[in-house]
């Protein structure tokens, strides 16, 4: 990202304020304020992106936002969350939230009251569901009735 612009604007804003406060003299010292100000406006605006940057990257977690400067200038550099990651955080916070849940409504239940129902899913879902019933040593039966709960007991929250 070029900074040259906004450092220029600045500078341009410097000089007119100058001129009406107080004409040549005032515009001569503005002028040679400018050098070394320069520096401190980069400076000043890095700090800036750099604080922006990290709110983004808490917002966009587990991947991340990263200003490097190359040059004078500052760069952007985006890590993506990987699929696999992303996937998996999804995984841990489903499997959170059914153990709060089950914990929550245990004493909720009826004991012995059930009902069928036929429930279709596209393959690859059912695939998934099946893997992560298993890696919590569940029945998908048992699995999904759990998500089902955590589901209506979030959504009446």
């Amino acid at each position: 990202m070029d900074l040259t612009p906004y450092v220029g604007n600045l500078r341009q804003e410097l000089a007119l304020a100058a001129d009406a406060a107080g004409g040549g003299e005032a515009r001569a010292l503005a002028e040679r304020l400018t050098a070394p100000l320069e520096s401190a406006a980069r400076l000043t605006l890095l700090d800036a992106l750099s604080a922006a940057m990290a709110e983004v990257t808490r917002e966009l977690a587990p991947g991340s936002v990263d200003v490097r400067l190359r040059g004078v200038d500052p760069e952007f550099v985006v890590t993506a969350p990987s699929a696999a990651e992303a996937f998996q955080d999804g995984v841990r916070a489903v499997r959170d939230t059914v153990r709060d849940a089950e914990r929550d409504t245990v004493q909720d239940r009826e004991p012995g009251a059930m009902a069928r129902i036929n429930f279709r899913l596209p393959a690859h879902l059912k695939t998934r569901a099946e893997s992560t019933a298993a890696a919590e040593g569940l029945s998908v039966n048992a699995w999904l009735a759990r998500a089902v709960t955590t589901a209506l007991d979030t959504a009446a929250r």
